[in-house]
């Protein structure tokens, strides 16, 4: 063996186990905080004044990203996608939807009362508003989905969309 293979190999034995030197840091996605939405998890019919719809809701990334896709009622034009995730950083959860018509909405978790909300604020004609969906009522297979208005910064919401969830069959 010459001398330079010798260094070769003797320099490959001090370095550490590619599988340790590549294991990526623990995601945390197994954690209870992470786990809050996976009641939303599944294939929904969804049932609205003037409508019905479809929503099919997936874990993805490893568990860490909650998918969501939405198809409108048939004959309308709204089709849209969300992603969900529980920021560890913040210690709350985030996400944002994108839809057909262009729409990109940004939303903060928490919880209102035991609900399960995502919150928005946006300045609208110098008026500020906020926007919230409310997860409420929720079962093993239903649930009910508020989208809601706040023109007062928060101290009353009236709701302008309720739809109510079923599990698909």
């Amino acid at each position: 063996m010459t001398t330079a293979r010798r260094l070769v190999l003797a320099a490959l034995a001090c370095l550490p186990p590619a599988a340790a030197a590549q294991a990526p840091a623990p995601a945390g996605c197994d954690t209870p905080e992470a786990r809050q939405l996976d009641f939303w998890v599944g294939d929904w019919e969804l049932s609205y004044e003037g409508g019905t719809s479809r929503n099919r809701i997936t874990k993805t990334l490893g568990g860490c990203v909650i998918l969501e896709q939405f198809t409108g009622a048939p004959g309308t034009k709204l089709d849209g996608t969300s992603v969900s995730t529980f920021d560890r950083a913040s210690g709350l959860w985030r996400q944002v939807w994108v839809d057909n018509t262009g729409a990109w909405l940004d939303f903060t978790g928490g919880t209102d009362g035991g609900d399960r909300t995502f919150e928005r604020e946006l300045t609208k004609d110098g008026k500020r508003i906020r926007q919230r969906m409310v997860f409420r009522e929720v079962k093993a297979d239903s649930l009910k989905w508020l989208w809601q208005r706040s023109d007062d910064g928060g101290a009353t919401w009236k709701t302008t969309w309720a739809i109510d969830y079923r599990r698909a069959r």
